[in-house]
């Protein structure tokens, strides 16, 4: 089942809780950030200090000539020195402001990736792999463009408004008070922006998802796709997404570029107009001072810069919320691992596994496993046989733990499974799928899987005893020899050695084995068996099989169809009674065909 991603409409409320949330990444760097701010507010102080410079030499020399040789280099020697002291300031500012976003995002990347891997198997069910990689990625850096332009944006307009408003109350109180009208036209535009942008951005990220889990699902079976012909219908579904998103990016480019930088900058011309013809009314009454009229407005003009970077930057606002609520899901997603009721330090001494009455659905719906009660007393073989979708990897996922199941119990040396610590079952099972995944490295990483305390010769020891050293030391580099993502430049057969080699290098005391001779050649499996034996006794194991010869030596074998164990006994019992299991054996003989059934 397959999660399309869809989440509700933001609201207003939703956006604010998530800011408030993003902030607290905040919280750790508040000695840097006050430091940052410092050096902002300097900054600040220093361009709004500049045109009261100017408007000074203009008001006091440059009209009344009077041109005093020290007043003037004075002035000159100010006013370079705080553009000097701008450009300087503002540099380690820059820096500072950038190092908390990357420090910030870099944390932020770690939770996430964390709870990933905390998560059950139940989300990975429902939620396709390119989605989970887009949040991890294109969202944690849209976050951070935020903290890097938008929140120092923000920071600087309000320190300019505060400043500039501060300097035009000292030029002409009057003017200035009527001035305060532009705030809540500024803050106006912001809430209306915001109130109707959420939906664009959303859509975006939304389709730029999609557009992750369909190249993600793309080249993960690029094999099937080319083998089936199926290139055509990828493209075209691909196309279908990649318009989707063209429109949801168009729509919100319309809206921008209405309402953004074409309102500001109408209020800017409308603003300047008003300014200018005051003073030219003022100054049919009583003379204008020149100065006070560039200042006034350079002043309106450095009040706008902000406003009009921060109506800039609300789109890269308005798509990091999203983003961030988009990561804030995940993070915040119940589907967590099964959690363990440990109750001391227990430990797997014998490796007996009982179940009793066990019964578990993946939707809570339907049931596909009824009532399972068995018992593997330590060091037999349970062999698992049945049709596909009988249930068989079902049992295999409980008793590794990847599933939570609510009726029934599973017991281990006569303790609840669930009272294990998570570490012991790891370490006392051994786990061996159809198809092993190997990790991008090399040979002998992929065995002792990065246990330090492993000993190269232990690693060895491993291969051989799984006769995987045959072919391993045919490698030009042996056990260093690379192992590209997944394994894919190894047979099937090869890259189920190293798997058998990886579990029993840790000494399990149960095995759970998933038709793991399914893809070893029929000279190989006869080798593999014999390993097999050896690494049984001593040893609780767990098999699913469907080549019966492989498992006619099984303590004890059971026949699962819908769910249910239909039929249980060894090999010759169950040929005795002539049930299911003596239907599948004389079909795989060739002494049944399908139509006999």
């Amino acid at each position: 089942m397959m999660n399309n991603e869809k989440q509700p409409k933001m609201t207003s409320g939703d956006q604010w809780l998530v800011l408030k949330r993003l902030l607290r990444y905040t919280l750790p760097h508040k000695k840097s950030i006050t430091f940052a701010m410092i050096l902002l507010l300097l900054t600040i102080t220093g361009t709004i200090v500049s045109p009261l410079i100017i408007q000074s030499f203009i008001d006091n020399h440059l009209t009344l000539k009077s041109f005093d040789k020290n007043d003037v280099m004075l002035i000159a020697i100010t006013y370079i020195s705080i553009q000097v002291f701008i450009v300087i300031v503002s540099y380690f500012q820059t820096l500072r402001f950038q190092e908390i976003a990357l420090k910030i995002i870099q944390q932020m990347r770690i939770d996430v990736f964390t709870k990933v891997q905390q998560l059950g198997l139940r989300y990975f069910d429902k939620t396709p792999a390119g989605s989970i990689v887009s949040r991890v990625t294109n969202d944690t850096e849209a976050i951070k463009e935020m903290f890097v332009s938008v929140i120092v944006t923000f920071l600087q307009a309000i320190f300019v408004i505060v400043g500039v408003y501060i300097a035009l109350f000292s030029l002409n109180r009057k003017l200035a008070l009527l001035s305060l009208v532009l705030l809540p036209l500024f803050l106006g535009i912001i809430v209306i922006y915001r109130r109707y942008s959420a939906d664009f951005y959303q859509d975006i990220r939304e389709k730029l998802s999609q557009l992750n889990a369909k190249i993600a699902e793309s080249l993960s079976g690029m094999s099937m796709i080319q083998a089936f012909r199926q290139e055509q219908r990828l493209q075209t579904e691909f196309e279908d997404i990649n318009e989707g998103h063209y429109k949801a990016g168009i729509r919100n480019i319309k809206f921008d570029s209405m309402l953004l930088s074409p309102a500001i900058d109408l209020m800017y011309a409308a603003t300047l107009v008003f300014v200018l013809g005051y003073f030219g009314f003022m100054s049919l009454e009583s003379s204008v001072e020149v100065g006070v009229l560039y200042a006034f407005t350079t002043l309106i003009a450095r009040l706008f810069q902000p406003v009009q970077q921060v109506m800039q930057r609300l789109s890269i606002f308005q798509m990091a919320i999203i983003s961030a609520s988009r990561v804030f899901v995940l993070m915040d997603d119940s589907d967590m691992e099964p959690e363990q009721d440990v109750q001391s330090k227990t430990e797997i001494t014998d490796g007996k596994i009982e179940f009793k009455n066990v019964t578990f659905s993946y939707d809570g719906m339907n049931d596909v496993l009824k009532n399972i009660s068995f018992t593997a007393n330590a060091g037999e073989t349970v062999a698992l046989v049945g049709h596909t979708g009988s249930g068989k990897s079902s049992i295999i996922n409980l008793l590794m733990r990847f599933y939570e199941f609510e009726h029934g119990e599973i017991l281990i040396d006569d303790i609840s499974l669930k009272s294990y610590p998570k570490e012991q079952l790891r370490k006392k099972m051994g786990l061996v799928l159809q198809d092993p995944f190997l990790f991008y490295g090399d040979i002998e990483s992929n065995i002792r899987l990065h246990d330090k305390e492993m000993s190269a010769e232990a690693v060895r020891h491993a291969a051989e005893f799984v006769l995987a050293n045959e072919f391993i030391e045919q490698l030009p580099n042996r056990y260093a020899q690379t192992v590209t993502e997944r394994g894919s430049t190894y047979s099937s057969g090869q890259r189920q050695l190293v798997a058998f080699a990886r579990s029993i290098a840790t000494n399990p005391k149960i095995l759970v084995l998933d038709e793991a001779t399914a893809n070893i050649d029929t000279e190989t499996e006869v080798g593999i068996q014999v390993s097999l034996e050896k690494m049984r006794k001593g040893r609780t194991t767990i098999a699913i099989a469907h080549r019966l010869s492989t498992i006619q030596d099984a303590e004890l074998i059971l026949v699962l169809h819908k769910g249910e164990i239909v039929e249980r006994g060894n090999h010759q019992a169950l040929i005795a009674q002539k049930g299911l299991y003596h239907k599948m054996y004389l079909l795989q003989n060739g002494i049944l065909d399908d139509s006999a059934q």
